[in-house]
């Protein structure tokens, strides 16, 4: 009979660690990327892909915390097992598929140029003839440069985006190339509306600019890509995303090109 409470305490374990929460890190930027993720007055994390991250993370019902490190350091710190996700507008590229995984899409945007008012629209090779070109290093747009950009422009390339913005609104470079929701962010701003405007998207190239943006995992995490997946789904269907979408666009951002 005194085994009896022994085997009752040995259930309640097991089915408290059924019951658990797991914690998964969540690998975001530690530059401010809005309306994308960036910190406010009190040192919280905010923005969409916050609260995106935090309706995944309820559909899973898993405790979720964030680690923050540079735009360049996020898949050798994911592949180190500094977290479990990258959940950073990241990408899912060729050239990344080689050495991580990644979950579904969550959004998809175009890559787009910017510069002056006075500048003469347009996105091409030969638009961008003799300038000089802003980039932010280990993205897309960098590789999108080398292919297409190069033989006639120059680039400049800038650890943060907030960087290159300076930058271009004080006509050291001429041009600033990025993803069109973080430029568009910077037009709307006190230091962008005054200055400059958007010069248009540019072809895009699939190979290169990849298929959307997700999340990046170790190729072994099959069950945490599983339980990702799910839960982006799930928050799709159930309004949550739209709704969370509704706060910060005015369009859906899932299905732009």
């Amino acid at each position: 009979m005194k085994l009896l409470p022994m085997l009752f305490a040995g259930a309640a374990l097991a089915l408290s660690a059924v019951t658990a929460q797991a914690e998964v890190r969540f690998g975001v930027m530690n530059e401010s990327y809005p309306p994308f993720f960036a910190k406010d007055a009190s040192g919280q994390w905010q923005g969409w892909e916050i609260d995106l991250m935090n309706a995944v993370c309820a559909e899973m019902k898993e405790k979720c915390s964030i680690v923050d490190i540079s735009w360049d350091g996020l898949i050798p710190a994911l592949q180190s097992k500094k977290f479990d996700v990258i959940w950073s507008s990241m990408s899912n590229t060729a050239e990344r598929s080689k050495v991580i995984d990644f979950t579904d899409k969550y959004y998809n945007t175009p890559s787009t140029l910017i510069g002056p008012k006075d500048q003469k629209p347009g996105a091409t090779a030969e638009d961008v003839k003799g300038k000089t070109i802003g980039i932010q290093v280990s993205t897309i747009q960098s590789e999108y440069y080398k292919k297409y950009f190069a033989a006639t422009a120059e680039e400049k390339t800038y650890q943060t985006l907030d960087e290159a913005f300076q930058d271009l609104a004080s006509g050291r470079i001429d041009y600033v190339f990025g993803d069109s929701l973080a430029l568009d962010a910077f037009l709307k701003s006190d230091g962008g509306k005054d200055c400059c405007a958007k010069m248009g998207d540019v072809a895009d190239d699939k190979e290169i600019l990849g298929a959307g943006v997700s999340g990046g995992l170790r190729k072994e995490d099959t069950e945490l890509k599983a339980k990702l997946n799910g839960a982006i789904a799930a928050v799709r269907a159930n309004g949550q995303y739209d709704a969370i979408t509704k706060k910060y666009f005015d369009f859906d951002i899932y299905g732009a090109k």
